[in-house]
């Protein structure tokens, strides 16, 4: 409650940003856009998304891909450079480098070892 008070009107704006954010996390984010159509300007949109996500729309948008990229891989059987594409990355090794330092293991060796753990 604090939070939402701290933030008043802003609140109902950083629900609808990070909802934007969800459901269209595949596609090239234009902060800029989002910001306006939330009739925000782009440093008051960031740093009120900053305050309430913890984290910057790009890194939010990032971790989004990364966790949709993890899921496809494990349960669809996509390989990382389509899983990688599938949730917006266009380049394949740049998808690797984000996968690996998110999640400490390149997407091949992440994958395997996931599939292991839920063997038994």
């Amino acid at each position: 409650m604090r939070h939402l008070a701290t933030f008043g009107g802003q609140a109902h704006r950083m629900v609808r940003a990070v909802e934007k954010l969800r459901t269209s996390f595949d596609k090239p984010l234009r902060i800029e856009a989002i910001a306006r159509e939330l009739g925000m300007s782009f440093s008051g949109f960031h740093a009120h998304f900053k305050a309430v996500t913890n984290m910057s729309p790009l890194q939010f948008q990032k971790q989004i891909r990364l966790q949709e990229s993890r899921r496809l891989m494990v349960s669809e059987n996509l390989d990382a450079a389509e899983a990688g594409f599938r949730v917006g990355y266009e380049d394949a090794s740049h998808f690797s480098r984000d996968y690996k330092r998110h999640f400490g293991e390149p997407p091949v060796r992440d994958v395997e070892r996931l599939g292991e753990l839920a063997a038994g």
